[in-house]
């Protein structure tokens, strides 16, 4: 049984498919793609597995709440939960307002831990898995990308913490942070071709990065083969950020 926030469409949409062919009933958390989220749901469905459909604003903690009220009322447990909503503000750093970096910082990372907290009940006595979705902004420094970058880097750390805490209860939490991945979410980047081509040429893999990609990494670090990862944010990226 598993969770994914922002699973309607993209990286989120892939690992929830992903995740239902490998065996897992799905709860696809959407904020305003309601039709995206039903044909999620249908992959869902059609790999035989169950699928519930939840609208939730995952910075709201109240909203939080009720999505999981919902999960337990249907499936009364939790095996995987992925962190994969993802908002924010891009713009140079001295354009930021106070409410820019809030709503940047709610979404991306402050979500962590009322998901967390209301995730591990529902994994007791379980192989539970928190996996959250970052990206090379959190180590690197990207154009306007500064507000989602430290939120991303923040997430990250909460990841370690929350790792720490978790580990000696059977939840393991680790992060995967994706390389440049042509999803509808990169159309929001002024500089997308830019970012694109760049990458194209300076991946060793020959290849961008696809959201199947990382749904495979996420598969892999629920199975039994990956137990000892605990804490660590691994790269998808084909080995684009090696490079410099």
């Amino acid at each position: 049984m598993a969770l994914i926030t922002g699973g309607s469409r993209g990286i989120g949409a892939a690992i929830a498919v992903r995740l239902a062919r490998a065996g897992c009933h799905v709860v696809v958390n959407y904020f305003r793609q309601r039709k995206a989220a039903e044909d999620v749901a249908e992959e869902v469905r059609a790999a035989g597995k169950k699928a519930l459909i939840v609208k939730a604003n995952v910075a709201n903690e109240d909203a939080v709440s009720d999505m999981f009220r919902q999960i337990r009322e249907e499936f009364g447990q939790l095996d995987i939960l992925v962190s994969n909503a993802a908002s924010g503000v891009l713009k140079p750093a001295l354009e930021l307002t106070e409410r820019h970096w809030h709503w940047t910082m709610d979404i991306n990372a402050g979500t962590m831990i009322p998901l967390a907290r209301h995730a591990v009940p529902l994994m007791k006595g379980r192989r539970g898995h928190i996996i959250a979705v970052s990206s090379l902004g959190a180590i690197r420094a990207l154009p306007n990308y500064t507000a989602v970058g430290a939120s991303k880097a923040a997430l990250e750390s909460l990841v370690r913490h929350l790792a720490v805490e978790l580990a000696p209860q059977g939840v393991r939490v680790n992060c995967v942070s994706a390389g440049v991945v042509d999803t509808d979410a990169l159309k929001h980047f002024p500089n997308r071709d830019e970012l694109i081509g760049g990458a194209e040429v300076r991946t060793p893999s020959g290849r961008l990065t696809t959201p199947d990609d990382v749904a495979d990494v996420i598969l892999w670090l629920c199975n039994r083969c990956a137990d000892q990862i605990v804490g660590q944010t691994i790269i998808v990226d084909g080995g684009y950020s090696i490079l410099g």
